[in-house]
């Protein structure tokens, strides 16, 4: 965190809010928002908490308000559709992607990623609420469509006006204070010039064109499970899946992918990327005059700063996916959309402007076997069967763990040759080193797309697991665990031999009980 005399008179940031840090953090063919996210998310708020002194961080910014300035677009907005705010006071940003930039020659450009970030100094955490893409909606002046086409009919400023009419209730009026579009033109450069980012794929994830009709063609990928460095078009062709995927599933994919570029980009050193990042991002990027400034730059990163060491939080939209025809809108047209009723969405809101503070866990190390007791199902003996059945190399060789019980749905998926199950293979870390890993995938609901899956790797410190946690104590081992919201997101143990975890599903449909009875249950096997 930014702690110098000079930058606390300077930005009047004060540090110590009393709230304790807690363990937690912060979808169709086309898309991209995801290089935004990262500029605003992983700069703005990697600056706050980097540990540079305050002339560098003002001459760093003065270098965004260059390169926006020289490279970026601004949008013309109608009155009131953006709100600027003044000094000190939250901001609310609406992130919008869209495969091209919207006047450029053509109508069918759709907004295929939405998300809105707040940041408010004042609240124990950053927020993040991304809006389902197939919501289906009022457009002004349209009528009734999916969210996404709002951008293709009006680019920024109808996508805002549709959004904020959707997140408003009679008595209150959702205010955006910027709104930034982006495509993902410069996607791959950005994530080649952080040195890709290591993701933890809870599945393979598969699609190819060969011999299908245009109208089936998705974008093509290949991409098999378990934890692993994912490159330019790799990352790109992982984020922008939806072939056998919902948008709820989708969204949250690219925050967990937002979630590790951030990690891995504070790491680094902000400092000696953001220029070049800021130039590649300003060429696919359009924004409001505000944040083409540098008194809006100014302002946005003194907020960052203010909240400097407050987790990130994801909101759930309370989205219900709804079958073509069966929704009672009158709207069959649309085919499948989500749907979401005005309370639920206030709910939602209420969360994303004033998130609650969860409850600090005991801090006791010691805790009894019973907090990890869930309704589970014995998966031993078919998980032991499918280790013992697949062979290992030299250079693949780790003890393996499996769970002796699985959830309740939890099924293992088939072991074929294009995707074995487990997958033993070698890892390599950022300095190229070899490590052995394996994963172990299972399906909790395969046609919501719900996965969850044990790791094992000989690498001993991936950066997956160098964020926030709690550890606790259990039978005699000792488990890390990492959340979002208050719910485990992953739990992690380490042996002479090897570091383990095991990884809820992408929308963290497992309970924190089911997590940790999966971990305490994981035991090592023998295998060939």
């Amino acid at each position: 965190m930014l702690a110098t005399c000079e930058l606390a008179s300077l930005w009047s940031v004060v540090h110590d809010d009393g709230i304790a840090e807690e363990p937690q953090e912060p979808r169709r063919f086309r898309h991209w928002m995801l290089p935004l996210r990262m500029l605003l998310g992983g700069l703005l708020i990697t600056v706050a908490t980097g540990g540079a002194v305050a002339t560098a961080g003002l001459l760093q910014l003065k270098g965004i308000q260059d390169e926006l300035h020289r490279f970026g677009h601004t949008v013309d907005f109608q009155n009131g559709t953006v709100t600027p705010t003044e000094a000190g006071k939250p901001q609310t940003l609406l992130l919008v992607g869209s495969d091209r930039r919207y006047g450029a020659g053509k109508k069918d450009a759709r907004s295929d990623t939405m998300m809105l970030v707040r940041i408010d100094p004042k609240q124990p955490a950053i927020t993040v609420l991304s809006v389902p893409r197939d919501l289906a909606v009022q457009i002004p002046g349209h009528g009734m469509a999916k969210i996404n086409e709002s951008y293709g009919e009006g680019g920024l400023d109808l996508t805002a006006r549709t959004l904020k009419d959707v997140l408003s209730t009679k008595t209150e009026r959702f205010h955006i204070n910027h709104a930034i579009a982006t495509t993902f033109g410069g996607f791959i450069q950005a994530i080649n010039h952080i040195h890709c980012v290591y993701i933890d794929v809870d599945r393979r994830y598969y699609h190819s064109n060969a011999g299908l009709p245009v109208s089936e063609r998705y974008a093509e990928i290949n991409i098999p499970a378990g934890y692993q460095q994912l490159c330019g078009t790799q990352a790109l062709a992982y984020v922008r899946f939806r072939h056998l995927d919902n948008d709820l599933v989708r969204a949250a994919r690219q925050q967990d992918f937002l979630r590790a570029a951030k990690d891995q980009l504070r790491q680094q050193g902000v400092f000696r990327n953001i220029k070049p990042l800021t130039r590649i991002f300003a060429k696919a990027t359009e924004t409001d005059s505000d944040l083409q400034s540098s008194r809006g730059i100014l302002r946005l990163a003194k907020l960052a700063v203010a909240a400097s060491g407050k987790p990130v939080r994801q909101i759930h939209f309370p989205g219900r996916l709804v079958a073509p025809g069966q929704g009672g809108l009158g709207t069959s047209y649309l085919g499948a959309y989500v749907t979401a009723s005005p309370g639920a969405i206030h709910k939602a809101v209420e969360q994303f402007m004033h998130p609650s503070v969860p409850k600090p866990a005991p801090r006791s190390h010691k805790v009894s076997r019973h907090t990890a007791k869930a309704p589970m199902r014995d998966g031993r003996a078919q998980g032991l069967a499918l280790v013992k059945a697949m062979p290992a190399h030299r250079a693949t060789r780790i003890p393996i763990f499996v769970p002796n019980a699985l959830t309740r749905r939890g099924q293992y998926p088939a072991s074929t040759a294009v995707a074995p199950n487990p997958r033993r293979y070698v890892l390599r870390d950022a300095q190229g080193h070899r490590h052995a890993a394996y994963r172990l995938v299972i399906a909790e609901n395969v046609t919501l797309g719900q996965y969850y899956g044990v790791q094992g790797t000989t690498w001993r410190t991936p950066p997956i697991l160098a964020g926030s946690h709690q550890t606790r104590r259990i039978g005699g081992r000792t488990y890390s665990l990492y959340s979002n919201g208050g719910r485990i997101r992953l739990v992690s143990w380490q042996t002479r031999k090897g570091t383990y975890w095991i990884s809820n599903t992408l929308t963290l449909d497992l309970s924190n009980s089911e997590m940790l009875a999966l971990a305490t249950s994981a035991k090592q096997v023998t295998a060939r």
